[in-house]
């Protein structure tokens, strides 16, 4: 099976679960998609080291990212190797020395440790085929500078419904945070 290679392109309020948020990832060659939907307290834990904010106290996945380095353990990739039932499962392959060790992890947690190792994220062509998706950004009304706060409420509007259906949530971020500032 085809590994590739995924980057955390963006992490947002999910539109369709109240609560949760979207994780999506692209993979480095042909733009594919993958949304993935995580917990309030996953999405915080990723956040907080993409954002390079540094908690008082280690949390969670800190206090893991921790006892594997004191252990002298490096994590070598991080793999979404399956879905069931709509939900991803991945694999975070450790290596101590020679040995190689997999340890099944649900997604969020697994890429909550790979932004902290700094590891690559990599799923399989087929799971790419079947739950990805590619956005066509063409023809979307961005001015020069990227801005969608010079179109329109309405047309903004009609634009977040047609990105979302698209499952486009980096768009629709930007889009949404246009609305929200024409409203104000």
């Amino acid at each position: 099976m085809k590994k590739v290679e995924l980057n955390l392109i963006a992490l947002t309020n999910s539109e369709s679960h109240q609560g949760q948020f979207a994780l999506v990832l692209e993979d480095t060659e042909m733009k594919r998609r993958i949304p993935i939907t995580i917990g309030a307290f996953e999405a915080q834990a990723i956040a907080m080291v993409v954002e390079k904010m540094k908690p008082v106290r280690p949390q969670t996945h800190d206090l893991f990212y921790n006892s594997i380095k004191a252990l002298e353990v490096s994590v070598v990739e991080v793999i979404i190797n399956e879905i069931v039932d709509d939900r991803y499962h991945s694999k975070i392959v450790f290596k101590k020395g020679n040995e190689k060790i997999e340890v099944d992890s649900r997604t969020s947690d697994a890429i909550a440790l790979a932004v902290r190792c700094s590891c690559p994220i990599y799923t399989y062509d087929h799971i790419l085929k079947n739950a990805g998706f590619t956005v066509d950004t063409e023809g979307l009304p961005v001015d020069k500078r990227g801005s969608f706060i010079n179109f329109p409420l309405n047309e903004l509007e009609d634009l977040l419904e047609k990105v979302l259906k698209k499952e486009d949530y980096e768009s629709a971020t930007r889009i949404r945070d246009a609305i929200n500032k024409k409203k104000r």
